[in-house]
């Protein structure tokens, strides 16, 4: 039953794209993830400092690479959310998991039948999602929003040598939150900063509060219940999402995107599965 924690998680993120899609409407994607990042950076200190993880580490290239990659990924997430239907964006970033089963087998790992045809299926709903012919003009921002899962799934890599590495996670999200930050206000110092009021700063404190909650119920998930369950009820994000879109902006996919949808779901997880399964073996 604690894989149940995820559909938590998943509802916690879904909270999150609805304030990032809110919070644009005041502030730029790079804004929103220097805000979200900051705040976070805030809370995962005083959760670091209560659980008294220490926080030198001797992986710190591999930390800084990892949250160098995921700002990358969390700006091209948050710049998607702002141009595309909030279940279509969400989607695009999920595909992290097909790209991950990739980058492992990089690494070494070797790829059965059974992952193949995962990835041959999620292929095929990206394809159908980012269709030209179909609202050419969200191709950018599904460009984008592939990109935010191809990003995803590299930093998702980083955090699972760091893991093999000893790091307690704890310290790999508060490096995350750090590098992005300095990231972000980097970024910031050569564009344009919009003055934050009570509602937009109710709005960004949602961004990051969410996230940080649904990052410690996935991780409950992950941690205490079966691995491949709760990859499963991860996708249940797009159904919240989706519900958010037509709740508060009207948003309705065509049948042809549920479809996609479909597809890269199933092939998430499979490549979830498979890339569990699978033994490590080298070439």
């Amino acid at each position: 039953m604690q894989s149940l924690w995820m559909i938590a998680a998943s509802f916690l993120f879904a909270c999150m794209g609805v304030c990032v899609k809110f919070a644009a409407q005041t502030h730029s994607a790079v804004e929103i993830t220097f805000w979200r990042s900051f705040i976070a950076l805030i809370l995962m200190y005083g959760l670091v400092r209560w659980r008294r993880v220490p926080l030198a580490t001797p992986h710190w290239r591999w930390q800084v690479t990892r949250g160098a990659v995921g700002f990358s990924a969390l700006f091209a997430y948050f710049y998607a959310i702002t141009l595309l239907p909030l279940a279509t964006a969400v989607t695009l970033n999920y595909t992290s998991a097909i790209f991950l089963a990739i980058y492992l087998a990089l690494a070494g790992w070797r790829l059965r039948k059974g992952m193949l045809g995962a990835l041959a299926v999620g292929l095929v709903g990206v394809v159908i999602l980012l269709k030209p012919t179909l609202h050419a003009e969200q191709l950018m921002g599904g460009l984008i929003g592939l990109g935010s899962g191809v990003l995803a799934g590299m930093a998702y890599f980083s955090v699972r040598e760091l893991g093999a590495r000893g790091e307690p996670e704890t310290r790999t999200v508060f490096y995350f939150s750090l590098v992005a930050t300095v990231c972000s206000a980097v970024w910031l110092a050569f564009s344009e900063f919009h003055p934050v009021d009570r509602q937009s700063g109710l709005i960004l404190f949602g961004v990051a509060a969410f996230a940080t909650l649904a990052q410690l119920a996935m991780t409950r998930a992950y941690s205490r219940g079966k691995t491949l369950m709760s990859a499963a009820l991860a996708y249940s994000t797009v159904i919240f999402s989706s519900l958010f879109g037509m709740l508060f902006w009207g948003e309705v996919l065509a049948g042809t995107a549920w479809l996609a949808i479909g597809l890269i779901i199933l092939s998430g997880i499979a490549a979830t599965h498979f890339s569990r399964a699978s033994p490590v073996e080298q070439d």
